[in-house]
Protein backbone atom coordinates (compact mmCIF):
# COMPACT_ATOMS: atom_id res chain seq x y z
CA UNK A 1 0.00 0.00 0.00
CA UNK A 2 1.28 3.46 -0.91
CA UNK A 3 0.33 6.41 1.26
CA UNK A 4 1.12 10.09 0.76
CA UNK A 5 1.36 12.16 3.96
CA UNK A 6 0.74 15.81 3.06
CA UNK A 7 -0.30 18.04 5.98
CA UNK A 8 0.00 21.67 6.99
CA UNK A 9 1.30 22.58 10.45
CA UNK A 10 -0.82 22.56 13.61
CA UNK A 11 -0.35 26.21 14.56
CA UNK A 12 1.52 26.70 17.84
CA UNK A 13 1.67 22.94 18.31
CA UNK A 14 3.65 21.02 15.69
CA UNK A 15 5.14 21.45 12.25
CA UNK A 16 4.02 19.70 9.09
CA UNK A 17 7.26 17.73 9.08
CA UNK A 18 6.64 16.56 12.67
CA UNK A 19 3.12 15.50 11.58
CA UNK A 20 4.60 13.45 8.72
CA UNK A 21 7.05 11.67 11.00
CA UNK A 22 4.45 10.87 13.67
CA UNK A 23 1.94 9.49 11.17
CA UNK A 24 4.63 7.51 9.36
CA UNK A 25 5.76 5.90 12.62
CA UNK A 26 2.20 4.98 13.57
CA UNK A 27 1.38 3.42 10.19
CA UNK A 28 4.63 1.44 9.95
CA UNK A 29 4.03 -0.10 13.38
CA UNK A 30 0.87 -1.68 12.00
CA UNK A 31 1.79 -1.98 8.30
CA UNK A 32 5.60 -2.30 8.10
CA UNK A 33 5.38 -3.06 4.35
CA UNK A 34 3.56 0.19 3.53
CA UNK A 35 5.28 2.64 1.19
CA UNK A 36 5.22 6.12 2.73
CA UNK A 37 5.90 9.36 0.84
CA UNK A 38 6.15 12.47 3.03
CA UNK A 39 5.17 15.72 1.33
CA UNK A 40 4.57 18.44 3.94
CA UNK A 41 2.70 21.44 2.58
CA UNK A 42 1.91 25.03 3.58
CA UNK A 43 -0.44 27.77 2.41
CA UNK A 44 2.04 30.65 2.29
CA UNK A 45 1.60 31.75 5.91
CA UNK A 46 3.88 31.34 8.91
CA UNK A 47 6.11 28.29 8.64
CA UNK A 48 6.22 28.25 4.85
CA UNK A 49 10.01 28.72 4.77
CA UNK A 50 10.57 25.49 6.74
CA UNK A 51 8.38 23.54 4.31
CA UNK A 52 10.03 25.11 1.26
CA UNK A 53 13.42 24.15 2.69
CA UNK A 54 12.28 20.53 2.96
CA UNK A 55 12.35 20.51 -0.84
CA UNK A 56 15.08 23.05 -1.65
CA UNK A 57 17.68 22.07 0.97
CA UNK A 58 18.87 25.66 1.29
CA UNK A 59 20.26 27.78 4.12
CA UNK A 60 18.89 30.65 6.17
CA UNK A 61 20.50 33.97 5.32
CA UNK A 62 20.43 36.61 8.07
CA UNK A 63 20.32 40.28 7.11
CA UNK A 64 19.91 43.58 8.95
CA UNK A 65 16.96 45.42 7.40
CA UNK A 66 14.36 48.02 8.34
CA UNK A 67 11.31 46.98 10.35
CA UNK A 68 7.90 48.56 9.53
CA UNK A 69 8.96 51.79 11.27
CA UNK A 70 12.45 52.09 9.78
CA UNK A 71 14.28 50.60 12.76
CA UNK A 72 17.09 48.09 12.18
CA UNK A 73 16.25 44.45 12.84
CA UNK A 74 17.69 41.07 11.98
CA UNK A 75 15.56 39.17 9.45
CA UNK A 76 16.19 36.00 7.51
CA UNK A 77 15.25 34.35 4.25
CA UNK A 78 15.92 30.96 2.68
CA UNK A 79 18.40 30.59 -0.17
CA UNK A 80 19.22 27.45 -2.14
CA UNK A 81 22.44 27.95 -4.09
CA UNK A 82 21.95 24.86 -6.27
CA UNK A 83 18.71 26.14 -7.80
CA UNK A 84 19.35 29.87 -7.24
CA UNK A 85 16.01 30.04 -5.44
CA UNK A 86 15.11 32.24 -2.49
CA UNK A 87 12.03 32.10 -0.28
CA UNK A 88 11.08 35.28 1.55
CA UNK A 89 8.23 35.85 4.00
CA UNK A 90 7.39 39.54 4.16
CA UNK A 91 6.28 39.06 7.77
CA UNK A 92 9.96 38.57 8.67
CA UNK A 93 10.70 42.23 7.94
CA UNK A 94 7.31 43.93 7.64
CA UNK A 95 5.03 41.82 9.80
CA UNK A 96 2.58 42.38 12.62
CA UNK A 97 4.50 39.78 14.60
CA UNK A 98 7.41 42.22 14.96
CA UNK A 99 5.33 44.82 16.81
CA UNK A 100 3.59 45.18 20.14
CA UNK A 101 -0.16 45.66 19.82
CA UNK A 102 0.08 49.29 20.92
CA UNK A 103 2.66 49.97 18.17
CA UNK A 104 0.40 48.98 15.28
CA UNK A 105 -0.06 51.98 12.97
CA UNK A 106 -0.21 50.86 9.35
CA UNK A 107 -0.53 54.33 7.87
CA UNK A 108 3.04 55.06 8.99
CA UNK A 109 4.42 51.58 8.34
CA UNK A 110 6.53 50.55 5.37
CA UNK A 111 7.48 47.44 3.41
CA UNK A 112 11.03 48.77 2.93
CA UNK A 113 12.54 45.85 4.87
CA UNK A 114 10.86 43.30 2.61
CA UNK A 115 12.40 45.06 -0.37
CA UNK A 116 15.79 44.93 1.31
CA UNK A 117 15.47 41.16 1.73
CA UNK A 118 14.57 40.87 -1.97
CA UNK A 119 17.54 43.09 -2.89
CA UNK A 120 19.92 40.95 -0.84
CA UNK A 121 18.62 37.78 -2.50
CA UNK A 122 19.05 39.28 -5.97
CA UNK A 123 22.60 40.37 -5.19
CA UNK A 124 23.31 36.86 -3.88
CA UNK A 125 22.35 35.46 -7.27
CA UNK A 126 18.70 34.42 -6.92
CA UNK A 127 16.95 33.73 -10.21
CA UNK A 128 13.66 32.63 -8.64
CA UNK A 129 12.14 34.27 -5.58
CA UNK A 130 9.11 32.86 -3.78
CA UNK A 131 7.50 35.68 -1.80
CA UNK A 132 4.86 35.04 0.86
CA UNK A 133 2.77 38.16 1.48
CA UNK A 134 0.84 37.22 4.62
CA UNK A 135 0.92 38.77 8.07
CA UNK A 136 1.89 42.32 7.10
CA UNK A 137 1.69 45.36 9.37
CA UNK A 138 1.56 47.69 6.38
CA UNK A 139 -0.77 49.46 3.96
CA UNK A 140 1.76 51.22 1.72
CA UNK A 141 0.86 49.46 -1.54
CA UNK A 142 4.38 48.06 -1.64
CA UNK A 143 6.12 51.38 -2.27
CA UNK A 144 8.58 50.67 0.54
CA UNK A 145 9.51 47.37 -1.06
CA UNK A 146 9.85 49.04 -4.46
CA UNK A 147 11.96 51.87 -3.01
CA UNK A 148 14.57 49.36 -1.85
CA UNK A 149 14.79 48.07 -5.43
CA UNK A 150 15.42 51.50 -6.95
CA UNK A 151 11.95 52.83 -7.76
CA UNK A 152 11.57 56.48 -6.74
CA UNK A 153 8.19 57.90 -5.72
CA UNK A 154 8.08 61.67 -6.25
CA UNK A 155 5.68 64.40 -5.15
CA UNK A 156 4.61 67.41 -7.23
CA UNK A 157 7.94 69.12 -6.48
CA UNK A 158 9.92 66.06 -7.63
CA UNK A 159 10.95 65.29 -4.05
CA UNK A 160 11.06 61.66 -2.95
CA UNK A 161 8.28 60.80 -0.49
CA UNK A 162 8.70 58.66 2.60
CA UNK A 163 7.35 55.22 1.54
CA UNK A 164 4.32 54.82 3.81
CA UNK A 165 0.60 54.49 3.25
CA UNK A 166 0.01 58.00 4.58
CA UNK A 167 1.92 59.41 1.60
CA UNK A 168 0.27 57.52 -1.26
CA UNK A 169 -1.87 60.47 -2.32
CA UNK A 170 1.22 62.70 -2.47
CA UNK A 171 2.88 60.62 -5.19
CA UNK A 172 2.60 62.22 -8.63
CA UNK A 173 5.41 60.48 -10.52
CA UNK A 174 7.19 57.11 -10.38
CA UNK A 175 10.80 57.28 -11.55
CA UNK A 176 12.03 53.92 -12.87
CA UNK A 177 15.42 55.08 -14.13
CA UNK A 178 17.30 53.70 -11.11
CA UNK A 179 15.59 50.30 -10.77
CA UNK A 180 18.00 47.45 -10.00
CA UNK A 181 19.34 46.21 -13.37
CA UNK A 182 18.91 42.53 -12.49
CA UNK A 183 15.31 42.82 -11.30
CA UNK A 184 13.87 41.76 -14.65
CA UNK A 185 16.09 38.65 -14.65
CA UNK A 186 14.32 37.22 -11.60
CA UNK A 187 11.18 35.09 -11.74
CA UNK A 188 8.91 36.09 -8.84
CA UNK A 189 6.27 33.71 -7.53
CA UNK A 190 3.90 35.38 -5.07
CA UNK A 191 2.04 33.29 -2.49
CA UNK A 192 -1.24 35.19 -2.21
CA UNK A 193 -4.30 33.63 -0.64
CA UNK A 194 -6.75 36.53 -0.62
CA UNK A 195 -8.77 37.87 -3.52
CA UNK A 196 -9.51 41.38 -2.22
CA UNK A 197 -9.38 44.30 -4.66
CA UNK A 198 -6.99 47.14 -3.95
CA UNK A 199 -9.51 49.68 -2.68
CA UNK A 200 -13.19 50.06 -1.81
CA UNK A 201 -15.29 48.38 0.87
CA UNK A 202 -13.68 45.01 0.17
CA UNK A 203 -10.21 46.46 -0.35
CA UNK A 204 -6.98 46.49 1.61
CA UNK A 205 -7.79 49.39 3.91
CA UNK A 206 -11.43 48.72 4.78
CA UNK A 207 -10.96 44.99 5.35
CA UNK A 208 -7.54 44.74 6.97
CA UNK A 209 -6.29 48.12 8.22
CA UNK A 210 -8.26 48.14 11.48
CA UNK A 211 -6.45 45.05 12.74
CA UNK A 212 -3.19 46.83 11.87
CA UNK A 213 -3.94 49.79 14.15
CA UNK A 214 -5.92 52.10 11.84
CA UNK A 215 -8.75 54.33 13.03
CA UNK A 216 -11.82 54.96 10.87
CA UNK A 217 -10.30 58.25 9.73
CA UNK A 218 -7.05 56.43 8.92
CA UNK A 219 -8.96 53.85 6.88
CA UNK A 220 -10.72 56.52 4.83
CA UNK A 221 -7.42 58.30 4.20
CA UNK A 222 -5.63 55.07 3.28
CA UNK A 223 -8.39 54.00 0.92
CA UNK A 224 -8.24 57.36 -0.86
CA UNK A 225 -4.47 56.96 -1.11
CA UNK A 226 -4.88 53.55 -2.70
CA UNK A 227 -7.40 55.00 -5.18
CA UNK A 228 -5.11 57.90 -6.09
CA UNK A 229 -2.08 55.64 -6.43
CA UNK A 230 -4.13 53.18 -8.50
CA UNK A 231 -4.74 55.89 -11.12
CA UNK A 232 -1.01 56.52 -11.33
CA UNK A 233 -0.25 52.82 -11.74
CA UNK A 234 -2.85 52.55 -14.50
CA UNK A 235 -1.53 55.55 -16.42
CA UNK A 236 2.16 54.66 -16.07
CA UNK A 237 2.12 50.86 -16.28
CA UNK A 238 -1.10 50.18 -18.17
CA UNK A 239 -2.50 47.92 -15.45
CA UNK A 240 -5.86 48.56 -13.78
CA UNK A 241 -5.29 47.40 -10.18
CA UNK A 242 -9.01 46.90 -9.55
CA UNK A 243 -9.06 44.18 -12.19
CA UNK A 244 -6.27 42.20 -10.50
CA UNK A 245 -7.55 39.51 -8.13
CA UNK A 246 -5.67 39.78 -4.87
CA UNK A 247 -4.37 43.31 -5.54
CA UNK A 248 -5.31 44.30 -1.99
CA UNK A 249 -3.35 41.51 -0.31
CA UNK A 250 -1.00 42.65 2.48
CA UNK A 251 -1.92 46.31 2.24
CA UNK A 252 -1.51 46.40 -1.53
CA UNK A 253 1.55 44.17 -1.83
CA UNK A 254 -0.52 42.04 -4.19
CA UNK A 255 -0.61 44.70 -6.91
CA UNK A 256 2.89 45.92 -6.02
CA UNK A 257 4.26 42.42 -6.63
CA UNK A 258 2.61 42.32 -10.04
CA UNK A 259 3.57 45.85 -11.15
CA UNK A 260 7.02 46.34 -9.61
CA UNK A 261 8.24 42.72 -9.63
CA UNK A 262 6.29 41.34 -12.62
CA UNK A 263 5.31 38.55 -10.25
CA UNK A 264 2.67 35.87 -10.67
CA UNK A 265 0.08 35.74 -7.86
CA UNK A 266 -0.76 32.16 -6.91
CA UNK A 267 -2.43 30.42 -4.01
CA UNK A 268 0.23 29.55 -1.49
CA UNK A 269 -0.65 25.87 -1.32
CA UNK A 270 -0.48 25.60 -5.13
CA UNK A 271 3.00 27.11 -5.11
CA UNK A 272 4.19 24.57 -2.54
CA UNK A 273 2.46 21.72 -4.37
CA UNK A 274 4.32 22.67 -7.54
CA UNK A 275 7.60 22.80 -5.63
CA UNK A 276 6.92 19.34 -4.17
CA UNK A 277 5.85 17.92 -7.58
CA UNK A 278 2.82 16.87 -5.59
CA UNK A 279 0.45 15.84 -8.37
CA UNK A 280 2.93 13.51 -10.08
CA UNK A 281 3.90 11.87 -6.79
CA UNK A 282 0.24 11.32 -6.02
CA UNK A 283 0.00 8.85 -8.89
CA UNK A 284 -0.53 5.18 -7.91
CA UNK A 285 -1.09 6.03 -4.24
CA UNK A 286 -3.93 4.39 -2.33
CA UNK A 287 -4.51 7.16 0.20
CA UNK A 288 -3.38 10.67 0.87
CA UNK A 289 -3.40 11.69 4.53
CA UNK A 290 -3.60 15.40 5.15
CA UNK A 291 -4.44 17.63 8.09
CA UNK A 292 -4.13 20.96 9.85
CA UNK A 293 -5.00 22.44 13.22
CA UNK A 294 -8.70 22.86 12.54
CA UNK A 295 -11.10 21.58 9.89
CA UNK A 296 -13.93 24.10 9.56
CA UNK A 297 -15.85 26.22 7.05
CA UNK A 298 -12.68 28.21 6.22
CA UNK A 299 -10.79 25.11 5.12
CA UNK A 300 -12.02 25.43 1.53
CA UNK A 301 -10.82 29.04 1.24
CA UNK A 302 -7.31 28.39 0.00
CA UNK A 303 -6.12 26.24 2.88
CA UNK A 304 -3.83 23.24 2.50
CA UNK A 305 -6.56 20.61 2.82
CA UNK A 306 -8.47 22.21 -0.05
CA UNK A 307 -5.34 21.97 -2.20
CA UNK A 308 -4.90 18.30 -1.36
CA UNK A 309 -8.55 17.51 -2.02
CA UNK A 310 -8.49 19.16 -5.45
CA UNK A 311 -5.50 17.08 -6.55
CA UNK A 312 -6.82 13.84 -5.06
CA UNK A 313 -10.24 14.33 -6.61
CA UNK A 314 -8.70 14.69 -10.06
CA UNK A 315 -6.94 11.34 -9.66
CA UNK A 316 -9.68 9.47 -7.73
CA UNK A 317 -7.45 8.96 -4.71
CA UNK A 318 -8.94 8.52 -1.25
CA UNK A 319 -8.37 11.24 1.33
CA UNK A 320 -8.05 10.94 5.11
CA UNK A 321 -7.70 13.95 7.41
CA UNK A 322 -6.11 14.05 10.85
CA UNK A 323 -6.77 17.40 12.54
CA UNK A 324 -6.45 18.96 15.94
CA UNK A 325 -10.14 19.89 15.96
CA UNK A 326 -13.02 19.31 13.54
CA UNK A 327 -15.91 21.78 13.46
CA UNK A 328 -17.88 20.17 10.61
CA UNK A 329 -20.47 17.41 10.92
CA UNK A 330 -20.13 14.04 9.20
CA UNK A 331 -22.29 15.05 6.23
CA UNK A 332 -20.23 18.18 5.58
CA UNK A 333 -17.00 16.17 5.82
CA UNK A 334 -18.30 13.60 3.36
CA UNK A 335 -19.47 16.35 1.00
CA UNK A 336 -15.89 17.63 0.80
CA UNK A 337 -14.75 14.23 -0.46
CA UNK A 338 -13.08 13.14 2.77
CA UNK A 339 -13.49 9.41 3.40
CA UNK A 340 -11.85 9.20 6.83
CA UNK A 341 -11.49 11.85 9.54
CA UNK A 342 -10.07 11.83 13.04
CA UNK A 343 -9.04 14.54 15.49
CA UNK A 344 -6.70 15.01 18.42
CA UNK A 345 -9.69 16.16 20.48
CA UNK A 346 -10.91 12.53 20.48
CA UNK A 347 -7.81 11.53 22.48
CA UNK A 348 -6.69 14.53 24.53
CA UNK A 349 -7.97 15.39 28.00
CA UNK A 350 -8.13 19.10 27.26
CA UNK A 351 -6.72 21.74 24.91
CA UNK A 352 -3.46 22.07 26.84
CA UNK A 353 -2.96 18.30 26.63
CA UNK A 354 -3.78 18.39 22.90
CA UNK A 355 -1.26 21.15 22.22
CA UNK A 356 1.45 19.52 24.31
CA UNK A 357 1.06 15.92 23.16
CA UNK A 358 -0.16 16.28 19.59
CA UNK A 359 2.59 14.08 18.18
CA UNK A 360 1.70 11.20 20.51
CA UNK A 361 -1.98 11.41 19.60
CA UNK A 362 -1.25 11.68 15.87
CA UNK A 363 0.70 8.43 16.09
CA UNK A 364 -2.28 6.78 17.80
CA UNK A 365 -4.61 8.14 15.10
CA UNK A 366 -2.32 6.73 12.40
CA UNK A 367 -2.23 3.30 14.05
CA UNK A 368 -6.01 3.25 14.33
CA UNK A 369 -6.32 4.23 10.65
CA UNK A 370 -3.84 1.55 9.56
CA UNK A 371 -5.64 -1.16 11.52
CA UNK A 372 -8.89 -0.32 9.74
CA UNK A 373 -7.10 -0.68 6.39
CA UNK A 374 -5.90 -4.15 7.40
CA UNK A 375 -9.43 -5.44 7.90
Amino acid sequence: MKLIIAPDKFKNSLTGIAFCNAVENGILEVMPEAKIVKLPLADGGDGTIEVVNYYLKGELINVVVNDPFFRPIHASYLYAEKTKTACIEMAEASGVKLLKSQELDCKNASTLGTGELILHAINKGAKTIILGVGGSATNDCGIGMATALGYRFLDENKNEVKPTGANLSNIKTIDVSHVHPKLNEVNFKIACDVSNPLYGKNGAAYVYAKQKGATLNDIEMLDKGLQDFSKLLKSQFGIDPQLVKGAGAAGGMGIASKVFLSGDLEKGVQLIKNLAKFDSKLNTSDWVITGEGKLDHQTMCGKTIEGVLSSARAKNIKVAVFCGAIKLDDNAIKALGILYADKVDNYAKNKADAMRNGITYLKEMAKKFAKKQMK
